[in-house]
């Protein structure tokens, strides 16, 4: 199992996060550790783009809960996009696929 790698990248609707290889414990702090310094503004969306995640486990699944929370705070939406079949079977199981918005790519989570 890969590192955690997280780009970050803007689009016109707001920041855009790329998560490669595990979003897991104990690497998923990366991500919460991070989600402070995004600059989300009232009416932009945050994007989480999940294509090139490999593996995601509980401590991820929280990780991904204080983005939206945060977002949420800042007046933002959140998206994912791309989210991997497996992922995407977790969140359906606990119900978190009817808070996130699930795009099919970055592309179509960043349209306005």
């Amino acid at each position: 199992m890969n590192q955690l790698k997280i780009t970050a990248r803007d689009a016109e609707t707001g920041p855009v996060l790329e998560i490669a290889g595990a979003l897991a414990y104990p690497h998923a702090t990366e991500l919460t550790d991070l989600l402070p310094t995004v600059s989300l503004r009232p009416g932009g969306r945050l994007v989480l783009d999940l294509a090139r995640m490999e593996f995601c486990d509980s401590s991820g699944i929280s990780a991904l809960i204080a983005a939206r929370n945060l977002a949420h705070a800042a007046g933002a939406d959140v998206a994912l996009a791309a989210v991997p079949a497996h992922t995407q079977r977790v969140l359906h199981v606990v119900g978190l696929d009817q808070i996130f918005p699930l795009y099919p790519d970055s592309d179509a989570a960043t349209r306005p």
